[in-house]
């Protein structure tokens, strides 16, 4: 599947520290391994929706990282899948009486003009599950040679006891985990499981629904396996890991990312990722920001009521990636008021100092991607520039924050 038009990163002239990051299951900050090529994959869209502030807080952070790694000269293998055939699709579809793969085309679209607006480099790779077939089947296949498989009525499902460390490694206790695992997509409640946290490799053919032939029967794949096989096809071959970073919204700790981590080890031997980066959720207005509630922001509304998108981008950028933010109309207009401001020192033929800004701003993105202390910088150069400051480069700095944060002014 193409993705979205490249677009240019100019060049920083900086020292680029190693870039450290929270893994989320090691609960620590560890450094970004760089002596191979770094594979980053982050989880995409399920095409049934268009993409609304909280995907955008996720890309647009990993979006920080891709071009962190790209401006300290790293090579970067970054990997994004669309997951084109899932039960939220399908239930979208008939309820809108469409036809699952025209919904899905037009919401990948959609997606892609957000984020070319939103200035967000496009991945190595943009891969779907239908175009991954071929892979799932080779990987399902693994874990029927390795007896790690069963079937239930129809139904393949991986064994979850059997794959090492699976069961005892979970990040939260069993109570919790079932609870979460129910709550997203999970059926530990199904009679005839081995157990209640075994995930589905294979679903059996629905009347109605799209199916795929394959040595399992008619069906189509469960939704870890997916990304396990894609990931696994696509990343370069490195020592220790499939994966240097696997990443996504904090919605996918448990059980999307675990269990994708989970199969990827089984099937290789090898740790997933070595990293485990999760962004943090997006409410509006004081609530979680949620379909059920019907007050998504989506990013398409923003852009066409003439939302300037370096406006959205600040807005999502300002507070720390971690963390569980609102948005808001106050919020909007601040950030609004952050982007005239940078633009109107921007616009000055006499500056403050731009060197030291853009050395420190790098060395606080490299600080698990410090953007509260970033515009803490910027606006104090502003000031500076306000004060009359001299000695700088407006062109140095804006081509700095284009590189470095995908702001273009």
């Amino acid at each position: 599947m193409h993705s979205w038009p490249d677009i240019y990163v100019p060049p920083v002239s900086a020292d680029f520290p190693n870039l450290s990051l929270f893994s989320t299951y090691q609960k620590t900050l560890k450094y970004v391994d760089s002596s191979e090529t770094i594979n980053i994959y982050v989880c995409g869209i399920t095409p049934y929706d268009a993409t609304h502030c909280g995907h955008a807080a996720t890309y647009i952070s990993f979006d920080l990282i891709h071009r962190y790694l790209k401006c300290s000269g790293k090579t970067v293998n970054f990997i994004e899948n669309i997951t084109d055939i899932d039960d939220p699709l399908l239930e979208r579809a008939s309820r809108d009486s469409i036809d699952w793969q025209e919904l899905a085309m037009s919401q990948i679209d959609l997606f892609r003009s957000d984020m070319t607006a939103l200035h967000v480099l496009p991945p190595s790779y943009y891969i779907g599950a239908i175009e991954s077939m071929a892979e799932v089947f080779k990987q399902i296949k693994i874990f029927n040679s390795k007896g790690l498989t069963y079937e239930l009525n129809g139904d393949l499902y991986l064994s979850i006891a059997e794959c090492e460390g699976a069961i005892v490694n979970l990040p939260h206790d069993l109570t919790e985990s079932l609870r979460i695992f129910k709550e997203r997509g999970g059926d530990p409640d199904r009679v005839g499981k081995k157990h209640p946290l075994d995930t589905l490799l294979w679903l059996k053919a629905r009347a109605g629904e799209p199916s795929w032939d394959s040595p399992f029967g008619a069906g189509r794949p469960g939704w870890h396996i997916e990304c396990a096989a894609i990931a696994l096809k696509y990343a370069t071959e490195n020592r220790d890991s499939v994966l240097t970073i696997q990443g996504g919204g904090s919605d996918l700790i448990f059980p999307h990312h675990y269990m994708s981590a989970v199969q990827g080890k089984s099937l290789t031997g090898r740790e997933f990722a070595q990293i485990y980066s999760h962004t943090g959720m997006i409410g509006l207005d004081g609530e979680k920001m949620s379909k059920s509630k019907g007050n998504l922001v989506f990013v398409s509304k923003l852009l066409a009521d003439g939302v300037d998108p370096v406006i959205i981008r600040v807005g999502l950028m300002r507070e720390h990636y971690r963390t569980d933010r609102m948005w808001s109309g106050a919020g909007l207009a601040s950030a609004e008021e952050d982007v005239a401001r940078i633009r109107k020192a921007l616009s000055r033929e006499v500056v403050a100092p731009s060197v030291p800004l853009i050395e420190k701003i790098v060395v606080a993105l490299s600080k698990d991607l410090d953007t509260p202390e970033v515009f803490k910088l910027i606006n104090q150069w502003c000031s500076d520039t306000e004060n009359g400051g001299e000695g700088g480069s407006a062109g140095e700095v804006a081509r700095a924050l284009d590189a470095l944060l995908g702001l273009t002014f």
